[in-house]
């Protein structure tokens, strides 16, 4: 006989913990829940592999919206996801992000901009006298402005983020099973349970695709066609011999991008759609020939400081990234009454994963969206063909 649970949540990353937290918290609310995660060390799991960047800085108002309540969340985090008297610290640096842009950029970073501040996010777009007054260490060849959030914008310790969630929602009574989703038992228009690769079956009620880069075979397993790819992402750790004080997460109009960490800078750069081709989800190779070619040479440019550096350590990751429009899929499956899509994130899961595990959670025990409205990632814009495009992927 299967155990049976009222919720089976496939991938226990930050997304998959965030929505377990959030439904065990709710009051409404108190069935059985399962998170199967088949790497439970999180050995080669995206979350802990990002380099936990959190913005505003998106170009649809939604992403924002969702980014404005993990600002509000980490504000309170060590109320919200303290266990037994252990209150959990990501270390939010705030130092901001930095778009940089050129003349033929200005006008759809304008217009971008004037849709931030719609929505009230903190975002400053800087010409360059701005430029320089701000960030004198910047040259500015080629750039006619830049993009810079001046609150609540910077990075975390994307680990600490993901073992709080799992932690605080362990001690509300959620169950985490090391093991491999491999098949789902169907009848009619639902999942009935859900198949190990130990053999064994779990019952459920409900069940949440938030398998990450895996995201689209686990959908396939169930006949959805979701457009999400496992896409390679080369991280590398430099040493410049020198402190550098409040310096922003810096984005180059190139794509180029580097941050402090700690003592040293971390830098990458995600390669144009038509040279990034699928790879194996096994995959986690660096590509160092990525770095002096297309890397170093933009940060030495743009920061005479980076000419001499060191690279002292580097490591691959995976991006699910949504194919179709590079947003996130989110809600029901319009066939498959209950499961539920919380994939293709395209690099900025581990800061939507607040908002996300909320709503999904709203989704199951309240059958909508009670807070923020997230109905334009829904699964049926994909075979209608209608993107819900996030121009701001880096």
């Amino acid at each position: 006989m299967p155990d049976l649970y009222d919720v089976v949540i496939v991938g226990g990353g930050v997304v998959g913990s965030a929505t377990a937290y959030f439904l065990a918290t709710r009051p409404d609310f108190n069935g059985r829940i399962a998170v199967v995660e088949r790497d439970s060390a999180y050995e080669f799991a995206s979350t802990p592999r990002s380099c936990g960047g959190v913005r505003q800085q998106f170009t649809t108002p939604e992403n924002i919206r969702i980014s404005q309540f993990t600002a509000s969340f980490l504000a309170e985090i060590g109320d919200l996801l303290e266990v037994g008297g252990d209150r959990p610290d990501v270390s939010f640096r705030k130092n901001g992000y930095l778009f940089l842009g050129t003349e033929a950029m200005l006008p759809a970073m304008q217009q971008i901009n004037e849709i931030q501040r719609r929505e009230n996010a903190p975002v400053a777009l800087l010409d360059r006298n701005g430029l320089a007054e701000r960030f004198p260490w910047l040259t500015l060849d080629g750039l006619a402005c830049g993009s810079f959030g001046t609150e609540e914008e910077g990075w975390i310790d994307p680990f600490a983020l993901l073992q709080a969630f799992r932690r605080k929602a362990k001690s509300l009574g959620v169950d985490y099973i090391d093991d491999e989703v491999v098949g789902f038992d169907r009848t009619a228009n639902k999942v009935a349970g859900v198949r190990l690769a130990s053999g064994g079956r779990l019952g459920s009620g409900a069940v949440v695709n938030a398998a990450g880069y895996r995201g689209g075979k686990v959908a396939a397993m169930v006949g959805a066609d979701l457009p999400v790819r496992p896409r390679k992402r080369s991280v590398f750790v430099v040493d410049i011999r020198q402190p550098l004080a409040d310096y922003p997460l810096l984005i180059d109009h190139t794509g180029v991008y580097w941050r402090p960490e700690g003592q040293f800078f971390i830098c990458g750069r995600s390669p144009d759609e038509d040279n990034d081709p699928e790879v194996e989800d096994d995959d986690f190779d660096v590509d160092h020939d990525w770095f002096e070619s297309e890397i170093w040479p933009i940060m030495a440019e743009r920061d005479p400081r980076f000419e001499s550096l060191k690279v002292v350590n580097s490591w691959a990751g995976q991006y699910d990234m949504n194919l179709f429009d590079h947003n996130a899929v989110i809600g029901p499956h319009p066939e498959i009454a209950n499961f539920f899509f919380a994939n293709g994130f395209s690099g900025h899961g581990l800061q939507q994963s607040p908002a996300v595990g909320r709503a999904v959670s709203e989704l199951i025990a309240a059958g909508r969206f009670e807070t923020l409205d997230l109905s334009v990632f829904h699964f049926e814009r994909i075979a209608a063909g209608k993107p819900f495009l996030e121009l701001a992927v880096v």
